[in-house]
């Protein structure tokens, strides 16, 4: 790095004059060991941006976080009663759905976010400035995993709270947490592949409209076996319901499988859906990024 000292003003005082360019020379290393620093640092710009908003809008995230609490309550106690279990306590059995929708119902608030930031010119100036390209995109994603992270706790303390345990051991827990998890980084890129596509936020707003049946059709609530054959069917072979029946299955709850081989192959499948998720969706989405106002 290198400055030089120029006179400014009539006062006379000195400004030093930092030659960007070569600020990047400082980072030892070849070009791509160099670009691979700066998608980092650049990534974690926009996680701070994001953390930032939400201390300046404190409702947002309240009713993001407080979302899980009144979904469990409102499942559990005004429903539950009418809910038959595949075994033991209903809230056994709908615990784990509930994490799962959670997570599902998350990529909505990434697309509108999106949404939100393309209206405002938010990412037109990030696109303007001489940052990593994959930055924006990926520090939306790093953002809304500790979203996702704070979400999950705050509901698995509200499933304690209300009598739900898991008999999976701890290795077990942690793994049903971790698909929890994958889960919710293959939907990220789905909402800002959707956020980058939809023209403004009444769209993004829409999606409601497509993940609620979405949710219902699946094993999230009750088991697909007590659905008409061919609603079964589609329930089974809906991405959510292999998470849900994994978590089940590791977290030592009731399963209720009908012995069809998705339902018996649900903790492969809950790995391998979100992978190919994942493997569609954050290629489309970088590329609709990299192709804006092009």
């Amino acid at each position: 790095m290198s400055a030089t000292t120029v006179k400014t003003g009539t006062t006379g005082k000195t400004t030093e004059v930092v030659d960007v360019e070569r600020v990047d020379l400082t980072v030892h290393g070849d070009g791509r060991e160099r670009r691979a620093y700066w998608a980092v640092v650049d990534c974690w710009s926009v996680v701070r941006r994001g953390f930032l908003n939400y201390q300046r809008q404190p409702l947002a995230i309240v009713w993001q976080l407080g979302f899980p609490i009144l979904s469990v309550l409102l499942y559990a106690y005004v429903f539950g009663g009418a809910m038959k279990s595949p075994g033991g306590d209903y809230r056994d059995y709908l615990m784990p759905g509930m994490f799962v929708m959670t997570m599902a119902f998350g990529f909505m608030g990434t697309a509108m976010t999106v949404v939100v930031d393309a209206q405002k010119g938010v990412i037109d100036r990030f696109r303007s400035m001489p940052m990593s390209p994959s930055a924006v995109v990926s520090g939306r994603g790093v953002t809304d995993l500790f979203v996702a992270a704070a979400e999950l706790t705050i509901l698995a303390v509200t499933a304690l709270l209300i009598g739900w345990r898991s008999d999976g051991g701890f290795f077990n827990t942690l793994g049903a947490f971790g698909l929890l998890m994958l889960l919710r980084f293959a939907l990220i890129w789905v909402g800002v592949w959707l956020g980058l596509m939809l023209p403004n936020q009444e769209a993004a707003g829409g999606l409601y409209a497509v993940v609620f049946p979405l949710t219902m059709v699946s094993s999230i609530f009750v088991p697909p076996s007590s659905m008409p054959d061919w609603l079964g069917a589609v329930a089974a072979w809906n991405p959510i319901s292999s998470t849900a029946g994994a978590t089940r299955e590791l977290f030592g709850n009731p399963v209720a499988s009908d012995g069809s081989w998705i339902q018996e192959n649900a903790i492969l499948m809950a790995t391998v859906w979100p992978l190919v998720i994942t493997a569609i969706f954050l290629p489309l989405a970088v590329r609709r990024f990299q192709r804006l106002s092009r």
